[in-house]
């Protein structure tokens, strides 16, 4: 049975580091609402990764029904994705390396490149055949302290707005990741839900869109990536 959510003030969840309030979210999942109390991360603000997930990664991405068994008709996905250190000593995700990796996953030629905007860590532009553009940008966030969680959980949400034939189409996605140290790997319960995009060109086929998956990475040898 699903928990009713109940909307943690924006005060209580940063007093313990949001952990209480992403929990509660993970749990109301999928009856998630906008707004949420998701800052909206500054121009050069990442999202900072405990240690343990420094290296290259080979993920397997198994979707999920909504009581967390497999879906037998939905094979994995498999990917890779990589953590690196940015001037602050501070770890995390390539993002256009790790989106391009996803993306040729999923979409095979289709996904021509994925670029980082210069001045904006937070934003991506994907280029597809047929002249398709797809512009993501973070504007939401929170994140566990990663220097003392011995499991991790983060919380972002994207506007996804896609160029093509017509006018551009408005999405908005957010993703909750609650990962958990297993052997020499790491496992993870991944929430989504697609939620009503900010203007009228909103994308119809993703609006209400809720997805669950378990994810697995196991750590790739150096010169595998």
């Amino acid at each position: 049975m699903l928990l009713q959510f109940v909307a943690v003030p924006f005060a209580a969840a940063a007093s313990d580091g949001g952990t209480h309030y992403l929990e509660q979210r993970l749990a109301s999942w999928p009856q998630w609402s906008l707004p949420a109390p998701l800052p909206r991360p500054r121009s050069k603000q990442d999202l900072i990764y405990p240690d343990w997930f420094s290296g290259t990664w080979q993920v397997t991405s198994e979707a999920l029904d909504d009581s967390g068994r497999a879906r037998p008709d939905d094979p994995p996905l498999v990917h890779k994705v990589r953590f690196l250190r940015n001037r602050r000593g501070e770890l995390i995700g390539d993002r256009p390396y790790n989106a391009a990796s996803v993306g040729k996953a999923l979409l095979g030629e289709q996904l021509l490149s994925v670029e980082q905007d210069p001045g904006q860590v937070n934003r991506q532009l994907a280029r597809f055949r047929d002249d398709v553009l797809l512009e993501t940008t973070v504007i939401g966030r929170r994140e566990t302290n990663p220097k003392t969680a011995s499991d991790f959980f983060s919380d972002e949400l994207v506007l996804q707005i896609l160029h093509g034939p017509g006018s551009p189409r408005l999405s908005r996605i957010e993703t909750l990741t609650h990962y958990v140290r297993c052997g020499d790997g790491i496992c993870a319960d991944q929430r989504q839900v697609s939620h009503a995009g900010p203007g009228l060109e909103t994308d119809q086929t993703l609006e209400g869109r809720r997805s669950r998956f378990r994810l697995t990475l196991r750590p790739l040898e150096q010169g595998q990536d």
